[in-house]
């Protein structure tokens, strides 16, 4: 099963991230929420990213933070050994893209809800 970590929870129902987590729950898919936000996510906790949270398997990540706040992500993302990561309308980074890349990870300029509902996630 595709594992998805999703780079910037929160608890707010009306932002991206927490529709993409009730897309992946509704569709059956594993998901684990990380942000700077205490709280939970359709019974899960979101994970403080500061800590560095370790998570296995992990497939997808899909990110919602501004690529201003992703370098210092950059060597923690890449310890998920993600085999894909999604930069979503906002978070388009041609340096993290490239990073990734050289390391066989698999980036798409794309949107996990859009890539959900047509049933292409």
């Amino acid at each position: 099963m595709k594992k998805t970590v999703i780079i910037g929870s929160n608890r707010s129902s009306w932002k991206y991230p927490q529709q993409a987590a009730e897309m992946l729950k509704d569709a059956g898919l594993e998901f684990v929420p990380i942000g700077v936000v205490n709280g939970e996510v359709f019974g899960k906790e979101i994970l403080n990213i500061y800590e560095s949270p370790q998570v296995d398997n992990v497939h997808t990540i899909t990110l919602y933070i501004n690529p201003s706040k992703q370098k210092q992500w950059f060597e923690y993302m890449f310890s998920l050994k993600p085999k894909r990561i999604i930069f979503n309308p906002g978070t388009e980074n041609q340096e993290f893209k490239n990073l990734a890349e050289s390391k066989g990870i698999e980036c798409l300029y794309a949107c996990t809800l859009v890539m959900l509902s047509i049933g292409d996630f």
